[in-house]
């Protein structure tokens, strides 16, 4: 087997490893800021720290399935969690989606959170030929779900911006767009095209621009599927932390088992730095 090669590149989830809705893991803000020191920085200071920007060893990207927010209403709460993000170090499900849709020319009926619908600015969605799916618990009814179906069986691509099962939400556990996109393609026997997590083009697409290839990377996630297992067939290194949506024995649920296996997201970065570096 070929030696692994250095670490270059660090993917980080967002949901369930840095945060739980509006509340961040512990010690997260801290651990992300010695983690990233050198790469992550506000805007204000970008350019007088551009030369030790370029000659940082890691590149870091946040990468996540959110669809229940927009891109830019994302960075909001980040940084009023206390997190030092920027917009361009950002990778989204939904910008996995919109770049399909150009590529596709076709017009989406949208199943996704309004929140999220800036991302789709300038998208045209009259007289749809398309179906894009997220998470969207206000048009999951017989109604919306059954004009989607209609359009399926027309001949329209089905597009899932992801398939989680479930999301943590601080009361609990709760359905993600999986099982609603897995209905319609049941119903239709169509298959979707999955454009987020664990698709191996999105972790590709992420680390475009960093120069780093899968082999020098890490991810790191709470969801031992889509974040670690997506991360580990794309070539990558995959540590899934006990938070948010993490269950136990969840590190048995896929081959190869994740590189590792820890209690937070702070105790993920005290292994790359002490010992992937």
């Amino acid at each position: 087997m070929a030696a692994r090669r250095a670490l270059k590149a660090v993917l980080v989830d967002l949901s369930g490893t840095l945060h739980v809705e509006d509340s961040a893991v512990p010690g997260a803000q801290e651990a992300l800021k010695r983690q990233v020191l050198p790469l992550v920085v506000s805007v204000l200071f970008a350019q007088s720290l551009f030369c030790r920007l370029r000659s940082a060893p890691v590149a870091i990207r946040f990468v996540t399935n959110t669809t229940k927010e927009s891109k830019r209403d994302l960075l909001e709460r980040l940084t009023r969690l206390g997190f030092d993000i920027a917009e361009n170090e950002i990778f989204t499900s939904l910008t996995a989606a919109r770049n399909l849709l150009e590529q596709k020319h076709v017009r989406p009926l949208l199943l996704v959170d309004d929140k999220a619908l800036p991302d789709f600015t300038g998208i045209g969605t009259d007289d749809p030929n398309a179906v894009v799916v997220g998470l969207a618990p206000e048009h999951f009814h017989y109604e919306m779900m059954n004009k989607a179906f209609r359009l399926i069986l027309d001949g329209a691509p089905l597009i899932a911006i992801h398939k989680a099962r479930y999301f943590k939400k601080k009361d609990g556990l709760s359905l993600g767009p999986g099982p609603f996109v897995t209905g319609l393609e049941y119903a239709t026997d169509t298959k979707a095209t999955v454009v987020g997590k664990p698709e191996k083009t999105f972790f590709l697409e992420a680390l475009r621009g960093t120069g780093c290839a899968p082999e020098e990377a890490v991810m790191i996630g709470d969801d031992c599927r889509d974040d670690v297992g997506g991360a580990q067939d794309a070539g990558m290194r995959g540590i899934l932390v006990r938070t948010g949506k993490y269950r136990p024995a969840d590190e048995d649920k896929i081959n190869p088992a994740p590189y590792l296996t820890c209690e937070s997201f702070p105790e993920a970065v005290d292994h790359i730095l002490k010992s992937m570096l």
